[in-house]
């Protein structure tokens, strides 16, 4: 309600000083019982308004309540500076303070409702004492619930811009966060970020790769808690276009129910780490998608399944160099000849010395693998049966050899 309606509908009033003050009078009794009222009726704020809290809701009342006298006034019609623009104003603070308080919508509106018919009953009954017209009193009635749902509607505002306000400075800090715990931040700045993200800090988190498209799907199904980054992934191309989870303790058994929930939206897994620490996890994570391992489209990649070639992927060059020294006595060899006898290596090695194993893998006689290694042992002598040398031969033959090129 805009001031000057108010102005031209208070106009029609036939309000007298004498009745003015007598409500002016009622105003200390009308707030007391509107805030008890509102204490008894509306549960979110049981309990709540006690003490100092309570003598400044009743003095909220009192000016509420006057400044409705004040706009009803003959006297005031005059005075271009209508009392309406505070009154708006203090009621969007109090909307925006409720919802700073934790207080809901719901409870906000439940209040002024149950204020108003309170706060009616209460000045009704001396409008009727005071001899008024019904005409008058209804059209008294009219102009203070017209008031009431205009300081309503303000207060709503002031609750749905702190409540928007509010949720754009969490995602801030909880984008902040992400991208901290992403980094390896220390501990004590990441406890700072989660404390004003409102973040409970979980035992574990786990990081979790996937495709953009699939990310809202994969969201609805994982707890509130779950932190997304929303930003370019450090160390990725931002074409891949991938978004990253960190999902909270879901360690032990709880991986495999995670599992199968990510099942058939293309996610690679990190391993559970304690939640300062999820930057190894996620270091891992796009170690493995680099890498290419496993079916991201037939199942979520699990790290824990591809530890060995996450292990030799670290360092590419001393792979190469421990491949080549421990393969040494084949490289005079025609590299046919030289494949061959790795590739029976690498079988003898896997099976513990199991001909049959060892032919059945090959798909060779065992007499074929019988002579191979005596080849082998001709090339290698005695260091077959040193430990050193079959930790190296184990290392670098835990990839298959690759078959020389023909022409």
């Amino acid at each position: 309600m805009s001031d000057d309606h108010a102005g031209y509908r208070a106009a029609h009033l036939e309000l007298d000083a004498r009745v003015s003050a007598r409500l002016r009078d009622r105003l200390p009794v009308v707030a007391e019982r509107t805030v008890s009222a509102i204490t008894a009726e509306v549960p979110d704020y049981s309990g709540a308004l006690t003490g100092t809290m309570r003598e400044k809701i009743e003095n909220a009342v009192r000016i509420a309540l006057g400044t409705f006298l004040q706009l009803i006034d003959g006297a005031q019609l005059a005075d271009p500076s209508t009392p309406l623009a505070p009154a708006l104003e203090a009621a969007y603070a109090l909307g925006s303070g409720e919802a700073r308080s934790g207080r809901s919508m719901d409870a906000l509106l439940a209040a002024y409702r149950v204020g108003a018919r309170v706060a009616w009953r209460e000045v009704s009954a001396t409008t009727v004492r005071s001899g008024l017209s019904a005409e008058t009193v209804a059209e008294f009635a009219e102009l203070m619930f017209a008031y009431i749902d205009e300081l309503s509607a303000a207060s709503v505002a002031g609750h749905a811009d702190e409540r928007a306000s509010a949720g754009r400075a969490r995602r801030r800090n909880m984008e902040r966060l992400t991208q901290q715990l992403l980094a390896g931040e220390p501990e004590d700045i990441l406890r700072r970020s989660a404390e004003r993200a409102d973040w409970p800090l979980p035992q574990t988190l786990t990081v979790v790769l996937l495709p953009r498209r699939n990310l809202r799907a994969v969201l609805a199904l994982l707890g509130p808690h779950t932190l997304e980054s929303g930003e370019d992934l450090p160390g990725m191309d931002p074409a891949e276009e991938l978004a990253v989870l960190l999902v909270p303790d879901t360690h032990g058994a709880r991986r495999r129910q995670l599992t199968r929930l990510l099942h058939g939206h293309g996610a690679v897994l990190g391993p559970a780490r304690p939640w300062h620490r999820v930057a190894a996890s996620y270091q891992r994570a796009t170690r493995a998608l680099a890498l290419g391992l496993g079916e991201p489209d037939a199942g979520p990649v699990d790290t824990e399944h591809h530890l060995a070639e996450l292990l030799l992927s670290m360092d590419p060059e001393g792979l190469a160099d421990l491949r080549a020294q421990a393969l040494a006595p084949l490289a005079d060899l025609p590299p046919a000849t030289a494949h061959r006898l790795a590739e029976t290596l690498r079988s003898w090695l896997l099976h513990q010395g199991r001909r049959d194993d060892v032919a059945a893998d090959l798909f060779v006689h065992p007499q074929t693998v019988r002579y191979r290694m005596g080849k082998l042992r001709e090339l290698y002598g005695d260091r077959l049966h040193e430990p050193a040398t079959v930790l190296a031969l184990t290392i670098a033959l835990a990839v298959p050899p690759t078959p020389p090129e023909t022409e």
